[in-house]
C-alpha cells in the first residue's frame, strides 16, 4: 500500500488506475521439485487472495510465491465465452463486469462451500506445473482460520486426501506463520498478535511460542466492510456517479489514498481549515469522453454533419428502392414466364407452375402482372427522380459568382445619388459595438472527480470505532484492553513487549502509531511497551510457512500422513507451533436401554462407580 501523502499530479488530481489483472501463465515446477524427495507445496488459503508456490530446500529458497490470485470464481452461462467452464482468479481480468456472477468458498475466512475451493485448489495446481499423474505428490502446508470449525478442516482433508490423494499434510494459522517468521531465529517468543484481514480483525495472545486459545478474539470488521462503507459514502456524496463508484475503486482508493489517523477527532478539526482541506483532499478522475458534449461543435460544423447524415439517408434509401426494384423485377420475369408458357399452349406446365405461384387462375395471374408492372414503372421513375435531385442539390451548393456588369452603376445613378447627400448628415453616427456575452465554461473533468477528504480516514477507522457503521462490537482497543485484563500483571508485562501487526488491512500509514497511542492510554503510567509491523503484513504468512515446512520437512509429530487420515478420520489434528488447538467435539453418551434389567454383579458396580467417579 503506498503512502497517502505520496505527490500526485496538478492539484492533487490521481487518476484511476482500473489495474486489470493477466492470466496467469502455466509455470514449470522448478528443479528442486523433481529431487529425490517431494517438495511441500505451501498454500496461503486467504479470503481475499490465495497464495502458492514451492518450498524449495537450500541456501536461496524462493523470493516470492509463485502465484498470487483473487480467492473468487465466476460460473459462465451456457453460451459465455465459448462455452468456457468457470474462471477462477486473475482468468477474470476485471472484476467488475462480473460482480453479480462471483462466488467464493469462504463464509468470511472460513471455507464452507468445497465444491468452489475445489476449483482454486484445481487452478493453483495446474499453473503450478504439477506433473504427478492422478494425484498431488507434494506434501502440502495449508493455512486456514483462527479456532476454525472441526467439520469445516475435517472436509478440508477429505478433499485432500480423497481428491487430490497427497501424501501428508500439515495446517497453520496465517498469522502466526508470519509471527513465525519475523521471530529471531532459534528463538520461542511470546507476544500480542493483531491481524486484520479482509473480512476479520483478529487478537491472538501467544504465551511461550503456543497459541492461548481460549482468550482469542475475533471482531468481525475488515477490508471488506471498510470499502462498502466508502462505497456508500461516496455514492451519498455523488449521486450523479452512482455506477462509477465501484468497489474496486474503492478498494485501490483504501489501498493508496486512505490513512489511520494518530486522533480521529483532532483530525476531524484540522480537516475543517479549507487550507488544510484544500492540500489534503485527494481528487479522484473519473474517465469522461469529450466527444459527448454537443456544445463543442460549431454551427458550421454542425451543418456539415447535418448534411453528411442526410446524404447518407438518401443513399441507404436508393440503395433500398434498388434492392426492392431489383426483387420487382424478377417476380414479373417468372409470371411473364408463366405467362408465356399458356400462351404456347403448354397446359401442364402452366398449371404447375400456378400451384407453385398460389394461384387459382390465368385472371388472378394477369391481375399480379399488371401489379407488379406498375410498381417497377414507378420504382424506376422514383429512382431517376432522386438521381437528378441530387444532381441539382450537387449543383445548388455550388458558390454563385456575381455578374460583374450588373452591378456597375449608370450615370444617371450617380447623379440621383448626389441630389439626396444634402439630406445626410456629415457627422457619422458611431458605430455600437457589440457586446459580447460571457458564458460560463462547463469543466467536464472537474464534473467526473470524486473529492476525497474526510473519507480518507472514515473508512479505516471503522475497526476502531465499529459504530460508524452501526455494528455494535467492540473496537481494536476496547478488545485488546479486555484480553490484557485475563492476565496477570506479570503476563501482561510480557504480552504488551511484542505487540505483532500483520495482515493486509495493517498496511495504512498511522496504523502503529494508532495502537501505540491507544497503548499509552490502556497502560500503567512509564510502563513500557513495543509494536512491530511485519516485514510485508500481506506475504509474511506464505513465508513464515514456507520457512516452517523447510525446518519441519522430517518431522513426523507435525504432520498428517494418508495412513493417519485413513485410520482416524478427516477430523484427526496435530498441533504444532502455529496450529491451532485442537478441541474434539464431545458427544453424550446416551444410556443402554435394557428389556429386562438385570442386577448388576460386584465387578460391574465397582467398574460403574470407578466410571463415574472419572466422569
Amino acid at each position: 500500500m503506498a503512502l497517502a501523502g505520496v505527490a500526485g499530479l496538478a492539484a492533487n488530481v490521481f487518476p484511476f488506475r482500473d489495474a486489470r489483472a493477466a492470466p496467469d501463465p502455466v509455470l514449470e515446477s522448478g528443479p528442486g521439485t523433481h529431487g529425490p524427495l517431494p517438495v511441500p507445496l505451501v498454500l496461503d488459503n486467504g479470503s481475499f487472495q490465495a497464495r502458492a508456490g514451492w518450498a524449495c530446500p537450500g541456501p536461496a529458497p524462493g523470493p516470492e510465491p509463485r502465484l498470487q490470485f483473487r480467492a473468487v470464481c465466476a460460473r459462465g452461462r451456457g453460451g459465455a465465452r465459448g462455452g468456457a467452464g468457470p474462471q477462477v482468479g486473475n482468468a477474470l481480468g476485471s472484476l467488475e463486469p462480473l460482480r453479480w456472477m462471483l462466488r467464493s468458498p469462504f463464509d468470511r475466512n472460513v471455507p464452507v462451500n468445497l465444491e468452489l475451493q475445489e476449483l482454486l485448489l484445481d487452478y493453483s495446481f495446474q499453473h503450478l506445473g504439477v506433473s504427478s499423474q492422478g494425484c498431488v505428490d507434494h506434501p502440502i502446508v495449508l493455512t486456514e482460520a483462527v479456532c476454525n470449525p472441526l467439520y469445516s478442516r475435517q472436509m478440508m482433508s477429505e478433499l485432500l486426501f480423497e481428491c487430490y490423494r497427497i501424501p501428508k499434510v500439515a495446517y497453520g494459522i496465517d498469522s502466526l506463520f508470519s509471527f513465525y517468521h519475523n521471530r529471531l531465529k532459534n528463538t520461542i517468543s511470546s507476544g500480542l498478535i493483531i491481524s486484520s484481514g479482509y473480512q476479520c480483525t483478529h487478537i491472538l495472545p501467544v504465551l511461550e511460542g503456543r497459541l492461548d486459545a481460549k482468550n482469542c478474539k475475533r471482531i468481525n470488521l475488515g477490508g471488506s466492510q471498510a470499502a462498502g462503507y466508502l462505497q456508500r459514502l461516496l455514492q451519498l456524496k455523488y449521486p450523479g456517479h452512482l455506477a462509477a463508484i465501484t468497489l474496486s475503486r474503492m478498494e485501490e482508493i483504501l489501498h493508496e489514498h486512505s490513512y489511520i489517523a494518530e486522533d480521529y477527532v483532532e483530525e476531524l478539526q484540522k480537516w475543517r481549515c479549507p487550507d488544510y482541506y484544500e492540500s489534503n483532499v485527494h481528487k479522484m478522475q473519473l474517465p469522461f469522453s469529450s466527444k459527448l458534449l454537443g456544445s463543442t461543435l460549431t454551427s458550421e460544423e454542425r451543418q456539415e454533419r447535418r448534411q453528411q447524415q442526410l446524404r447518407r439517408l438518401q443513399e441507404l434509401n436508393a440503395r433500398r428502392r434498388e434492392e426492392r426494384l431489383q426483387l420487382d423485377q424478377e417476380r414479373l420475369d417468372r409470371l411473364l414466364y408463366v405467362q408465356e408458357l399458356l400462351e404456347d399452349g403448354q397446359m401442364d406446365q402452366f398449371h404447375k407452375a400456378l400451384i407453385e405461384l398460389n394461384m387459382d387462375s390465368p385472371e388472378e395471374l394477369q391481375s399480379y402482372i399488371q401489379k407488379l408492372s406498375l410498381a417497377v414503372e414507378q420504382a424506376k421513375q422514383k429512382i431517376l427522380q432522386a438521381e437528378v435531385n441530387l444532381e441539382v442539390d450537387v449543383v445548388d451548393s455550388k458558390p454563385e459568382t456575381p455578374d460583374l456588369e450588373h452591378l456597375e452603376p449608370s450615370l444617371e445613378d450617380v447623379e440621383n445619388i448626389n441630389d439626396f447627400e444634402p439630406l445626410f448628415s456629415e457627422e457619422t453616427p458611431e458605430v455600437e459595438k457589440p457586446v459580447t456575452t460571457v458564458q460560463p465554461v462547463f469543466n467536464l473533468a472537474a464534473y467526473h472527480q470524486l473529492f476525497v477528504g474526510t473519507e480518507r480516514i472514515r473508512a479505516p477507522e471503522i475497526i476502531f470505532q465499529p459504530s460508524l457503521i452501526g455494528d455494535e462490537q467492540a473496537g481494536i482497543a476496547e478488545t485488546l484492553q479486555y484480553i490484557l485484563d485475563r492476565y496477570p500483571k506479570d503476563l501482561q508485562e510480557m504480552l504488551v513487549q511484542n505487540v505483532f501487526l500483520t495482515g493486509g488491512n495493517m498496511m495504512y500509514p498511522g496504523m502503529k502509531a494508532r495502537i501505540e497511542k491507544e497503548l499509552l492510554e490502556m497502560r500503567p503510567f512509564q510502563s513500557a511497551f513495543q509494536v512491530q509491523l511485519a516485514s510485508n503484513p500481506v506475504l509474511d504468512a506464505w513465508y513464515g510457512a514456507r520457512d516452517w515446512a523447510l525446518d519441519h520437512l522430517d518431522d513426523s509429530e507435525v504432520w498428517i500422513t494418508r495412513k493417519e487420515y485413513e485410520e482416524k478420520g478427516g477430523e484427526y489434528f496435530k498441533e504444532h507451533c502455529a496450529s491451532n488447538i485442537y478441541v474434539p467435539i464431545r458427544l453424550p453418551k446416551q444410556a443402554a436401554r435394557c428389556s429386562e434389567p438385570q442386577a448388576p454383579s460386584k465387578g460391574s458396580a465397582a467398574g460403574a462407580s470407578g466410571a463415574s467417579e472419572q466422569v
